[in-house]
């Protein structure tokens, strides 16, 4: 996320708020989408698939950068680690933050595209 999360919980309680965020940017981003595909004639399928992306890349992607650069970069002094992990909010909780927010857009994706009034089964 690319703003405060000072205000977040920890744990388990800030990757709901974070999932919860996600879930109104896909929710949101779903309506947006079926808006602008139904003028271009997309199918669902793009429409579910660009919100998704976005509201992935709108939400998670810092998270997400966390995730890998704790991960695979060679931080060469205790210092540098020390400074780095200063700069994230709850760095034991980044794991469960990008979990609830994968499942929070998915969500929020899903429950749009059956408020707009998707089916299964088209005939």
């Amino acid at each position: 996320m690319n703003y405060d999360q000072s205000w977040m919980g920890y744990g388990w309680v800030g990757g709901a708020e974070a999932g919860a965020i996600s879930l109104a940017a896909g929710l949101v981003l779903y309506f947006a989408f079926h808006w602008f595909g139904r003028r271009d004639g997309w199918s669902d399928a793009r429409q579910i698939g660009w919100s998704y992306l976005l509201a992935l890349l709108l939400t998670a992607r810092v998270d997400f950068w966390n995730l890998f650069y704790f991960n695979y970069a060679r931080l060469q002094s205790l210092q540098l680690l020390q400074a780095k992990l200063a700069e994230v909010h709850d760095p034991d909780g980044i794991g469960t933050r990008a979990l609830c927010e994968l499942m929070g857009a998915a969500v929020g994706v899903f429950v749009a595209w059956v408020l707009r009034g998707g089916h299964w089964r088209r005939r």
